[in-house]
């Protein structure tokens, strides 16, 4: 059995979609939900699926090295950043070098690097005036989303389109995609899409075909 750790912040609506996708799993599971924030929904989510929880400190987190231990522990051997807000110390990114993956809700080099998550990344898009945006999976390394690309999928962006749309489209490419890559990932296979076409990492699927 592999053991994932997802690390989130907040709503947790990729780590409900990558625990369910893994509910019934006998070879890879969510064995830990690590959160920044006591008060974090994902947490709720995930007692619902008898997962256990971490909630960490940011001086711990940042200057001792206890989250080892404790990831040990839970026999953790990949980690998966779905929306988690702090920055990855470097002796985590060291521990975990090449078994730790991000969801960025862009499309990487673009709006990237601190300060870009969430709905700030898709009012930059929208301020931008892009025709596309989409989402970038990503290996983890001590720079802000700047870690190998392993796949990204595009989506429209129409000119009548708020933040708020944008967001749901990206978001919906997430929960379908996101999942699918944790998968191939922590396996090391190729990622089989839902086009039933299978490739290797990296990916890049345009606008058109997901339309």
């Amino acid at each position: 059995m592999k053991n994932i750790a997802i690390f989130a912040s907040g709503t947790g609506s990729n780590a409900r979609k990558i625990m369910e996708y893994f509910a019934l799993r006998k070879d890879i599971r969510v064995g830990l939900v690590v959160s920044n924030r006591s008060d974090a929904p994902v947490l709720q989510i995930a007692a619902s699926f008898q997962i256990p929880t971490l909630i960490i400190e940011r001086q711990n987190f940042s200057q001792t090295e206890d989250l080892l231990v404790q990831l040990e522990a839970f026999q953790v051997k990949y980690i998966v950043l779905a929306g988690f807000l702090w920055k990855i110390p470097p002796y985590l990114v060291r521990r975990f070098a090449g078994c730790m993956i991000n969801i960025h809700p862009a499309l990487l080099p673009k709006y990237g690097g601190k300060g870009m998550y969430g709905m700030h990344v898709h009012e930059a898009v929208r301020q931008a005036g892009d025709h596309e945006t989409g989402i970038t999976i990503h290996l983890v390394n001590e720079r802000y989303d700047e870690g190998a690309i392993l796949f990204q999928a595009c989506c429209p962006v129409f000119p009548e389109d708020s933040p708020a749309d944008i967001a749901k489209s990206v978001q919906a490419l997430e929960h379908a995609y996101f999942p699918l890559v944790v998968d191939a990932f922590v396996q090391k296979t190729p990622i089989q899409l839902p086009s039933g076409e299978i490739a290797d990492f990296p990916v890049y699927i345009p606008a058109q075909v997901i339309l």
